[in-house]
């Protein structure tokens, strides 16, 4: 544990419906070896029993009358919070011991680091299919290979200075599922962000591919009107090579109808597409190879493949709704309303 008196570290962790991670999230919190320590649960308009679940262990809740998204969550947690350093930590997430000490020591080294964010082990928090054995460790290699300044934030455990909150200003509440990608376009305006494997988590995935992949879905699809402003992609994660990895997948999925009309010539494109797309994730093919093995790697490279095709087609999708809708090209548009409304409870 840490010694000496630091600043206080408001732990804030936004929560819908994740009864069966929360504790695991809670007790990993409580095992902190950083002090001095509060701990908020925003429960945004559960159903389950994750409300108490925290007041069992003897944490500090906040309850919202119905979902409002976890942006809007993790603003007001943020507005209930006291201390100088604001953690979030989303509910199905379990820090190592010592997250918070580490990612404080970081900000206080660096007065010009807005964020330092955690990098989930490839092995999830809870096993419960060979769907989440995969995003587990898809997102732990693209995690891993853009380790460094980024520009891309990963909200699901993050710790800032409650100065660069303020100055930067709350979370968008409009948004749903982009609103880490809106943040960190417009901390980065000011500050750096930092992606590290210091700060150490897992991470309860998605164990339904049909669930993992509507995510993907919508979040390629809501992306679209911030990055035709930015007119780039964030620095880290969503990288131009992998973006066009996807596209390569829908690209043969498209060329398929090709093979009836063209014969072995038409099974060629689809088959270039194809060996485009591998190749754009060549490293994290290997990775899994020395991991789990040839067998593993068959399955993995299947979901991934589905995983391209519904990311790129989430995207066609958007720039389809960005063409014609005014309102969906105003998606990240600076109007932000703040809404903190809930009952606190102890």
């Amino acid at each position: 544990m840490t010694t000496g008196p630091g600043p206080l570290v408001s732990v804030i962790v936004p929560n819908y419906n994740y009864a069966a991670s929360l504790e695991l999230c809670l007790r990993a919190l409580q095992a902190q070896t950083y002090r001095p320590m509060e701990l908020i649960v925003v429960d945004d308009g559960s159903t389950d029993d994750s409300a108490g679940v925290a007041r069992r262990l003897g944490v500090r809740v906040i309850r919202t009358e119905q979902n409002q998204g976890p942006a809007a969550a993790r603003n007001l947690g943020a507005a209930h919070a006291a201390g100088e350093i604001l953690m979030f930590v989303d509910s199905d997430v379990a820090a190592y011991p010592d997250a918070a000490e580490v990612a404080v020591g970081l900000l206080a080294a660096d007065p010009g680091l807005g964020v330092v964010s955690s990098i989930h082990d490839p092995e999830p928090l809870i096993r419960d299919s060979l769907v989440e054995e995969y995003r587990a460790l898809q997102y732990h290699y693209w995690t891993v290979s853009s380790e460094g300044p980024v520009s891309f934030l990963f909200s699901a455990l993050m710790a800032m200075p409650r100065r660069v909150f303020d100055e930067i200003g709350p979370f968008n509440p409009r948004l749903r599922e982009t609103e880490e990608v809106d943040y960190g376009h417009r901390l980065t305006q000011r500050y750096e962000m930092l992606l590290t494997t210091a700060v150490r988590s897992r991470h309860d995935h998605d164990d339904r591919l049909v669930k993992l992949l509507r995510k993907l879905y919508r979040r390629g699809r809501a992306r679209v009107p911030l990055y035709a402003r930015r007119r780039r992609f964030a620095r880290g994660f969503e990288t131009s090579s992998r973006a066009g990895g996807s596209l390569a997948a829908l690209a043969a999925v498209a060329a398929v109808p090709l093979v009836i009309p063209f014969g072995p010539a038409g099974a060629g494109v689809a088959g270039l597409a194809l060996a485009v797309s591998l190749l754009a994730d060549l490293g994290m093919y290997r990775f899994v190879l020395r991991r789990r093995g040839p067998l593993f790697l068959l399955y993995f490279g299947a979901v991934h493949f589905l995983v391209n095709v519904t990311i790129a087609a989430g995207v066609a999708a958007g720039v389809v709704r960005w063409l014609c809708s005014a309102r969906f090209r105003r998606l990240y548009d600076p109007e932000v309303t703040i809404g903190i409304s809930g009952q606190a409870a102890t």
